[in-house]
Protein backbone atom coordinates (compact mmCIF):
# COMPACT_ATOMS: atom_id res chain seq x y z
CA UNK A 1 0.00 0.00 0.00
CA UNK A 2 1.00 3.48 -1.13
CA UNK A 3 2.11 5.63 1.97
CA UNK A 4 0.18 8.93 0.22
CA UNK A 5 -3.28 7.19 1.57
CA UNK A 6 -4.94 6.56 4.48
CA UNK A 7 -8.31 5.84 6.01
CA UNK A 8 -10.52 8.13 7.63
CA UNK A 9 -13.34 7.62 10.13
CA UNK A 10 -15.46 10.07 11.18
CA UNK A 11 -16.74 13.51 9.21
CA UNK A 12 -18.00 15.99 11.31
CA UNK A 13 -16.52 19.35 10.67
CA UNK A 14 -13.00 18.26 12.16
CA UNK A 15 -12.93 14.90 9.95
CA UNK A 16 -14.38 16.57 6.97
CA UNK A 17 -11.40 19.24 7.19
CA UNK A 18 -8.99 16.67 7.42
CA UNK A 19 -10.10 14.34 4.88
CA UNK A 20 -10.08 17.90 2.40
CA UNK A 21 -6.88 18.50 3.47
CA UNK A 22 -5.07 15.13 2.20
CA UNK A 23 -7.09 15.65 -0.61
CA UNK A 24 -5.64 18.70 -1.70
CA UNK A 25 -1.99 17.13 -1.04
CA UNK A 26 -2.95 14.44 -3.71
CA UNK A 27 -3.85 11.27 -0.87
CA UNK A 28 -5.81 8.41 -2.04
CA UNK A 29 -8.28 8.89 1.19
CA UNK A 30 -11.02 6.12 1.80
CA UNK A 31 -13.85 7.72 4.17
CA UNK A 32 -16.38 6.04 6.47
CA UNK A 33 -19.03 7.54 8.37
CA UNK A 34 -22.31 6.48 9.85
CA UNK A 35 -24.44 8.98 7.81
CA UNK A 36 -23.06 8.30 4.74
CA UNK A 37 -24.17 11.23 2.90
CA UNK A 38 -22.05 13.61 4.88
CA UNK A 39 -19.16 11.69 2.55
CA UNK A 40 -20.46 13.54 -0.90
CA UNK A 41 -18.33 16.01 -1.25
CA UNK A 42 -15.55 14.57 -0.08
CA UNK A 43 -16.12 12.12 -2.70
CA UNK A 44 -16.66 14.70 -5.43
CA UNK A 45 -12.88 15.17 -4.61
CA UNK A 46 -11.83 12.01 -5.32
CA UNK A 47 -12.45 10.09 -1.78
CA UNK A 48 -13.68 6.81 -1.86
CA UNK A 49 -16.75 5.81 0.28
CA UNK A 50 -16.53 2.78 2.16
CA UNK A 51 -19.10 0.61 2.52
CA UNK A 52 -18.40 -1.13 5.93
CA UNK A 53 -16.06 -0.28 9.03
CA UNK A 54 -14.59 -3.88 7.74
CA UNK A 55 -13.88 -2.16 4.18
CA UNK A 56 -12.60 1.12 5.81
CA UNK A 57 -9.94 -0.64 7.90
CA UNK A 58 -9.13 -2.86 4.97
CA UNK A 59 -8.26 -0.09 2.72
CA UNK A 60 -5.01 1.02 4.28
CA UNK A 61 -2.57 0.59 6.64
CA UNK A 62 -2.88 4.38 8.16
CA UNK A 63 -6.40 5.00 9.50
CA UNK A 64 -7.51 8.57 11.03
CA UNK A 65 -10.38 8.76 14.01
CA UNK A 66 -12.00 12.33 14.07
CA UNK A 67 -15.04 11.15 16.55
CA UNK A 68 -16.99 12.82 19.22
CA UNK A 69 -15.21 10.47 22.02
CA UNK A 70 -13.76 6.73 22.71
CA UNK A 71 -16.49 5.45 23.25
CA UNK A 72 -17.62 5.61 19.57
CA UNK A 73 -14.13 3.93 18.83
CA UNK A 74 -15.01 1.36 20.39
CA UNK A 75 -18.66 1.64 18.71
CA UNK A 76 -17.30 1.73 15.50
CA UNK A 77 -14.30 -0.40 15.35
CA UNK A 78 -16.16 -2.81 17.31
CA UNK A 79 -17.79 -3.49 14.53
CA UNK A 80 -14.59 -5.13 12.46
CA UNK A 81 -11.76 -5.93 15.05
CA UNK A 82 -10.52 -8.92 13.00
CA UNK A 83 -9.95 -6.20 10.44
CA UNK A 84 -7.62 -4.15 13.04
CA UNK A 85 -5.05 -6.29 12.18
CA UNK A 86 -1.66 -4.99 11.14
CA UNK A 87 -3.19 -1.53 11.05
CA UNK A 88 -1.99 1.74 12.74
CA UNK A 89 -4.61 3.74 14.59
CA UNK A 90 -4.49 7.55 15.11
CA UNK A 91 -7.11 8.31 17.42
CA UNK A 92 -7.87 12.37 17.39
CA UNK A 93 -10.80 12.21 19.16
CA UNK A 94 -11.39 13.82 22.50
CA UNK A 95 -11.28 11.97 25.79
CA UNK A 96 -9.63 11.85 29.14
CA UNK A 97 -5.88 10.21 29.54
CA UNK A 98 -7.28 7.79 31.77
CA UNK A 99 -9.62 6.78 28.45
CA UNK A 100 -7.19 7.42 26.14
CA UNK A 101 -4.69 4.94 27.61
CA UNK A 102 -7.96 2.32 27.74
CA UNK A 103 -8.30 2.89 23.96
CA UNK A 104 -4.59 2.73 23.67
CA UNK A 105 -4.94 -0.98 25.28
CA UNK A 106 -7.67 -2.00 23.41
CA UNK A 107 -6.57 -1.19 19.99
CA UNK A 108 -3.40 -3.09 20.34
CA UNK A 109 -4.82 -6.00 21.85
CA UNK A 110 -6.44 -6.68 17.99
CA UNK A 111 -3.20 -6.15 16.68
CA UNK A 112 -2.79 -2.52 15.71
CA UNK A 113 -0.81 0.01 16.68
CA UNK A 114 -1.76 2.94 18.38
CA UNK A 115 -1.30 6.97 18.84
CA UNK A 116 -3.25 9.21 20.92
CA UNK A 117 -3.60 12.84 19.00
CA UNK A 118 -5.07 16.46 20.64
CA UNK A 119 -5.92 18.93 17.86
CA UNK A 120 -5.71 22.12 18.87
CA UNK A 121 -7.48 23.96 16.48
CA UNK A 122 -11.16 24.07 15.41
CA UNK A 123 -11.61 22.86 11.78
CA UNK A 124 -11.19 25.95 9.72
CA UNK A 125 -7.95 25.82 10.97
CA UNK A 126 -6.95 22.64 9.52
CA UNK A 127 -3.87 22.93 7.52
CA UNK A 128 -2.99 26.14 8.31
CA UNK A 129 -0.91 28.62 9.87
CA UNK A 130 -0.32 28.02 14.15
CA UNK A 131 -1.96 24.66 13.67
CA UNK A 132 -0.87 21.81 16.23
CA UNK A 133 -2.22 18.33 17.22
CA UNK A 134 -0.28 16.60 20.05
CA UNK A 135 0.80 12.97 19.94
CA UNK A 136 1.96 10.41 22.44
CA UNK A 137 2.29 6.75 21.88
CA UNK A 138 5.65 4.85 20.03
CA UNK A 139 7.86 7.20 19.11
CA UNK A 140 8.86 4.73 16.34
CA UNK A 141 5.10 4.80 14.94
CA UNK A 142 5.26 8.87 15.66
CA UNK A 143 8.07 9.07 13.28
CA UNK A 144 7.35 6.57 10.94
CA UNK A 145 3.65 8.44 10.07
CA UNK A 146 5.13 11.90 11.10
CA UNK A 147 5.39 13.45 7.29
CA UNK A 148 1.46 12.31 6.94
CA UNK A 149 0.49 14.05 10.03
CA UNK A 150 2.31 17.01 9.59
CA UNK A 151 -0.34 17.63 6.21
CA UNK A 152 -2.89 18.59 8.93
CA UNK A 153 -1.05 20.49 11.25
CA UNK A 154 2.49 20.76 13.35
CA UNK A 155 2.95 17.81 15.20
CA UNK A 156 4.47 17.38 18.59
CA UNK A 157 4.89 13.94 20.14
CA UNK A 158 4.87 14.50 24.49
CA UNK A 159 5.97 11.07 25.23
CA UNK A 160 5.39 7.27 24.83
CA UNK A 161 2.43 7.60 27.59
CA UNK A 162 -0.55 7.13 25.62
CA UNK A 163 -2.57 9.70 27.84
CA UNK A 164 0.17 12.53 27.26
CA UNK A 165 -1.70 13.71 24.02
CA UNK A 166 -4.81 13.95 25.75
CA UNK A 167 -3.71 15.28 28.60
CA UNK A 168 -1.81 18.34 27.20
CA UNK A 169 -4.88 18.73 25.18
CA UNK A 170 -7.13 18.88 27.89
CA UNK A 171 -4.70 21.41 29.62
CA UNK A 172 -5.08 23.84 26.80
CA UNK A 173 -8.82 23.23 27.36
CA UNK A 174 -8.68 24.27 30.59
CA UNK A 175 -7.21 27.77 29.92
CA UNK A 176 -9.38 28.38 26.74
CA UNK A 177 -12.87 27.45 28.36
CA UNK A 178 -12.10 29.19 31.69
CA UNK A 179 -10.71 31.95 29.48
CA UNK A 180 -13.75 32.44 27.08
CA UNK A 181 -16.46 32.26 29.63
CA UNK A 182 -14.89 35.49 32.00
CA UNK A 183 -15.18 37.17 28.69
CA UNK A 184 -18.56 35.81 28.22
CA UNK A 185 -19.44 37.14 31.88
CA UNK A 186 -17.88 40.90 31.20
CA UNK A 187 -19.85 40.75 27.99
CA UNK A 188 -22.93 40.25 30.23
CA UNK A 189 -21.81 42.62 32.90
CA UNK A 190 -20.97 45.30 29.85
CA UNK A 191 -24.25 44.97 27.97
CA UNK A 192 -26.24 45.69 31.39
CA UNK A 193 -24.24 48.62 31.87
CA UNK A 194 -25.22 49.72 28.08
CA UNK A 195 -21.79 49.01 26.58
CA UNK A 196 -21.57 47.19 23.82
CA UNK A 197 -19.07 43.41 23.09
CA UNK A 198 -17.58 45.74 20.17
CA UNK A 199 -16.93 48.86 23.01
CA UNK A 200 -15.39 46.24 25.28
CA UNK A 201 -13.83 44.07 22.30
CA UNK A 202 -10.33 46.37 22.52
CA UNK A 203 -9.77 46.61 26.08
CA UNK A 204 -10.34 42.76 26.80
CA UNK A 205 -8.12 41.92 23.89
CA UNK A 206 -5.57 44.40 25.63
CA UNK A 207 -6.10 42.20 29.03
CA UNK A 208 -5.73 38.86 27.30
CA UNK A 209 -2.35 40.32 25.55
CA UNK A 210 -0.91 40.71 28.50
CA UNK A 211 -1.20 37.23 30.24
CA UNK A 212 2.01 36.20 28.47
CA UNK A 213 4.01 38.13 30.82
CA UNK A 214 2.22 37.11 33.71
CA UNK A 215 2.66 33.53 32.92
CA UNK A 216 6.47 33.75 32.00
CA UNK A 217 7.38 35.37 35.09
CA UNK A 218 4.89 33.37 37.71
CA UNK A 219 6.37 29.90 35.67
CA UNK A 220 9.44 30.02 36.92
CA UNK A 221 7.97 30.58 40.35
CA UNK A 222 5.30 28.24 40.37
CA UNK A 223 7.94 25.71 39.63
CA UNK A 224 10.26 26.26 42.54
CA UNK A 225 7.32 26.62 44.90
CA UNK A 226 7.92 30.63 45.46
CA UNK A 227 4.14 32.18 46.42
CA UNK A 228 6.38 35.32 47.88
CA UNK A 229 3.97 38.07 47.87
CA UNK A 230 6.39 40.87 47.04
CA UNK A 231 4.72 41.45 43.58
CA UNK A 232 0.66 40.87 45.07
CA UNK A 233 -1.02 39.11 47.56
CA UNK A 234 -3.53 36.83 47.90
CA UNK A 235 -5.37 39.45 50.07
CA UNK A 236 -4.91 41.98 46.96
CA UNK A 237 -6.73 39.61 44.78
CA UNK A 238 -9.19 38.60 47.04
CA UNK A 239 -10.28 42.36 47.82
CA UNK A 240 -10.35 42.51 43.72
CA UNK A 241 -12.47 39.76 43.21
CA UNK A 242 -14.89 40.78 45.76
CA UNK A 243 -15.62 44.01 43.55
CA UNK A 244 -15.95 41.90 40.40
CA UNK A 245 -18.67 39.84 41.77
CA UNK A 246 -20.24 42.67 43.11
CA UNK A 247 -20.15 44.87 40.21
CA UNK A 248 -21.97 41.77 38.37
CA UNK A 249 -24.65 41.26 40.93
CA UNK A 250 -25.05 45.48 41.02
CA UNK A 251 -25.27 44.98 37.35
CA UNK A 252 -28.16 42.01 37.72
CA UNK A 253 -26.00 39.26 35.93
CA UNK A 254 -24.99 35.97 37.15
CA UNK A 255 -21.94 36.29 38.87
CA UNK A 256 -21.45 32.52 39.80
CA UNK A 257 -18.44 32.46 38.01
CA UNK A 258 -16.50 35.23 39.49
CA UNK A 259 -17.84 33.69 42.33
CA UNK A 260 -16.32 30.18 42.40
CA UNK A 261 -12.80 32.62 42.01
CA UNK A 262 -13.92 34.54 45.21
CA UNK A 263 -14.90 30.89 47.45
CA UNK A 264 -10.72 29.46 46.21
CA UNK A 265 -9.39 33.18 47.78
CA UNK A 266 -11.21 32.44 50.81
CA UNK A 267 -10.05 29.29 51.02
CA UNK A 268 -6.77 30.01 50.58
CA UNK A 269 -6.89 33.22 53.17
CA UNK A 270 -8.33 30.79 55.77
CA UNK A 271 -5.17 28.54 54.59
CA UNK A 272 -3.12 31.54 56.23
CA UNK A 273 -2.42 32.74 52.83
CA UNK A 274 -2.87 36.09 52.84
CA UNK A 275 0.45 37.57 52.55
CA UNK A 276 1.50 34.92 50.43
CA UNK A 277 0.92 35.80 46.69
CA UNK A 278 -2.37 34.77 44.88
CA UNK A 279 -1.00 31.89 42.89
CA UNK A 280 -0.70 30.10 46.12
CA UNK A 281 -4.20 28.98 45.02
CA UNK A 282 -2.04 25.80 43.10
CA UNK A 283 -1.53 24.18 46.12
CA UNK A 284 -5.22 24.33 47.03
CA UNK A 285 -6.34 23.16 43.88
CA UNK A 286 -3.62 20.23 44.12
CA UNK A 287 -5.53 19.14 47.45
CA UNK A 288 -9.08 19.21 45.82
CA UNK A 289 -9.68 15.90 45.14
CA UNK A 290 -8.04 14.94 48.52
Amino acid sequence: MSKQSLTLVGLGPMGSAMADAYLAKGYEVTVWNRTASKAEPLVAKGAVLAPTVADALAAHELVLLSLTDHQAMYAILGQATEALEGRTVVNLSSDTPAKSREAADWVNGHGAAYLTGGVTVPPHRIAGPGALTFYSGPREVFEEHRATLEVISAADHRGEDQGLAALYYQLQLDIFWTSLFSWLHAVAVAKANGISAADLLPYASGTLASMPDFLGFYTPRLDEGNFAGDVERLSMGLASIEHVVETGLDSGVDSSLPTAVLELLRRGFDAGRAEDSATSIVELLKQASA
